[in-house]
């Protein structure tokens, strides 16, 4: 083994050892995409598969824990969505089957699904947008933390993925941090792990999987798109918020700006009341994920992506993926070496 791979081995190895891998790199969980064959494929290519639990029913969530762990006998995680009305049932779903790590996403967890999760036997990771809220996780008992910056595909924050690790990682030394959004390349895992991350959390770059069920034409999709094509959904009047999410511009997200101004004008027009016109808003594009993802109707449905898409340039097995981060990563290690020698 190389010194720049032992010394990548070192820098994640906090990581590592929270995640029970070979290696710190989780999988984003993706609504349609992350399930039992791309999550196995990247936890038996050594990285850390998530299942995105998203609006699944318990029973649904438990089938599906089962086959994954039919595909893999690496550890392997279960987001979960804090808003989902079923939350407590899901969590112990995750217990009774075993599950090692639960993500917890969506907004600020309940401390008591925190502990709950805990009692069960399973480690907690919680998504945090900042410093505060990261210091405020720990205390109610999460394992570790999650930041994703504004660059990562489907909902997003408002700040960059650079920023917000400058403002977290010194801030937050108790628990491993793993870094998300905009991250396609080796070079740029390294840069994290030495400011003083645990890991990264990749989901664009997984797409394109071999292992991935995502429809053909939704993958194609992603080889075709340059990192300027994938933007925040756009709000049209502030009284009517929408909750930005990046993906993949086409023919839905084009008329959903069209499509909000009709809302908005029958609203001034009296036709309708605000509660209704916003509840519009909101269903425009109820379905649309799936429609892409698995039907591959990629001019109305939604191609949630993040701007790493411009990486994206083949459709590859999950261990070539892996195996290619890993290689840039030690080579970027490497580069260096004759210089540290130096100093």
């Amino acid at each position: 083994m190389s010194s720049a791979r032992i010394r990548l081995d070192r820098l994640w190895q906090r990581g590592r050892d929270f995640l029970g891998t070979e290696v710190a790199i989780m999988g984003g969980a993706m609504s349609w995409v992350s399930e039992r064959h791309l999550v196995s494929a990247i936890s038996n290519a050594g990285g850390f598969g998530v299942l995105a639990c998203g609006s699944m029913t318990p029973e649904l969530l438990a089938a599906e824990i089962a086959a994954t762990q039919a595909l893999t006998a690496k550890p392997f995680g279960v987001n979960l969505i804090t808003m989902h009305p079923d939350l407590a049932e899901l969590i112990e779903v995750c217990g009774r089957y075993g599950v090692s790590h639960v993500v917890l996403a969506g907004g600020l967890p309940q401390a008591g699904s925190i502990t709950r999760i805990k009692e069960l036997g399973a480690k907690v990771l919680c998504f945090a947008p900042t410093a505060a809220f990261a210091k405020k996780l720990v205390r109610a008992g999460a394992g570790a933390i999650v930041i994703e910056g504004t660059e990562a595909g489907g909902h997003i924050g408002p700040v960059s993925t650079s920023v917000l690790a400058q403002e977290i990682l010194p801030a937050v030394r108790d628990v491993p941090v793993f870094v998300a959004g905009g991250i396609g390349r080796g070079e740029a895992i390294v840069s994290y792990l030495e400011m003083g991350a645990s890991g990264v959390q990749l989901g664009t770059r997984f797409v394109c999987a071999t292992e991935c069920v995502a429809h053909p034409k939704f993958k194609q999709a992603f080889i075709r798109a340059q990192a300027r094509d994938a933007v925040p959904s756009v709000q049209v009047d502030p009284g009517f918020p929408v909750i930005p999410v990046r993906s993949l511009v086409n023919t839905a997200s084009r008329r959903f700006i069209e499509f909000q101004h009709e809302v908005i004008g029958r609203f001034r027009q009296g036709e309708i009341d605000q509660k209704s016109a916003q509840l519009e808003i909101e269903h425009y594009w109820a379905g649309a994920l799936r429609k892409a993802v698995i039907e591959g109707d990629v001019e109305n449905g939604s191609l949630m992506a993040g701007q790493s898409v411009g990486m994206v340039a083949r459709e590859e097995p999950t261990t070539e993926i892996i195996g290619e981060l890993i290689e840039q990563a030690v080579q970027a290690l490497a580069a260096r070496e004759p210089a540290e020698a130096i100093l």
